[in-house]
């Protein structure tokens, strides 16, 4: 007859084992939430257009983002005179067209598109106009209004819709005015490919998270190893240590 296996002998596993055990356990939860996480971000992509067209005396140049054929902004640079009065506008809009009554600039107030510098994050909770006045100017008047005096490679935040669904981008230009002549040169444009989702002004590659921080001199931070994870809570201590040292040396 065969005998009935003994009952094996449970081992009491001290504290500080039970609190390493855990700590991997947990290290490990988060590892693969990361490695989730980086799965789904990895369709992110940014399309630009890179462009060299001089906007001087044009009253409606339009820019089509995702390439679909369809206008999606116009700019519209205007000069003149009449009864002694000079006069100057540079302005831009959302493109006549279906599907384009939602598409806007980020403006301030209500219809000054501002001129934003390379890494502003251009995204939801934004105020966006459907038309924007980048500079206008009188001579007779004196008077110059707008965000866009004689600067270089700024950037207009842009949002607008793909099969219904809210995407943004931005677009660079340099503007330059003297009297009632403005001219400005259209240098690139560009727009995140996933809906909703947030662009850095001046980020040219994707995925975003990565490809733009790049583009603007910063680094992904570290992850977690496997080689971390094998060693249990002192791995991680090293993890956490290392974050705020990179940290640091970014911000110098």
């Amino acid at each position: 007859m065969k005998r009935a296996p003994r009952p094996r002998r449970t081992a009491n596993l001290s504290e500080s084992i039970h609190r390493q055990l855990n700590t991997y356990a947990f290290a490990a939860g988060a590892a693969g939430v990361g490695v989730l996480a980086l799965s789904q971000s990895a369709g992110a992509k940014i399309v630009y257009t890179p462009t060299h067209v001089l906007l001087h005396g044009i009253e409606g140049y339009p820019i089509d983002l995702n390439h679909d054929g369809h206008a999606d902004f116009s700019f519209a640079s205007v000069n003149g005179c009449t009864e002694g009065l000079c006069f100057a506008s540079f302005s831009v809009g959302a493109a006549t067209g279906t599907g384009n009554s939602h598409n806007g600039v980020w403006a301030k107030g209500r219809s000054y598109a501002l001129a934003l510098r390379a890494g502003a994050n251009i995204g939801p909770h934004k105020k966006f106009v459907k038309d924007g006045m980048m500079l206008k100017v009188s001579t007779l008047e004196g008077t110059e209004k707008g965000y866009w005096r004689n600067v270089k490679n700024r950037y207009l935040g842009l949002k607008f819709r793909i099969n219904g669904r809210t995407h943004f981008g931005w677009a660079r230009l340099t503007v330059h005015n003297q009297g009632n002549q403005i001219t400005s040169i259209l240098t690139g444009y560009a727009y995140e490919t996933i809906a909703g989702k947030a662009i850095i002004a001046g980020a040219t590659t994707g995925p975003d998270d990565a490809g733009a921080g790049a583009d603007l001199g910063t680094h992904a931070p570290r992850s977690v190893t496997l080689g971390m994870l094998a060693l249990g809570a002192l791995g991680l201590s090293i993890w956490k240590r290392d974050e705020p040292m990179a940290a640091i040396s970014e911000g110098n």
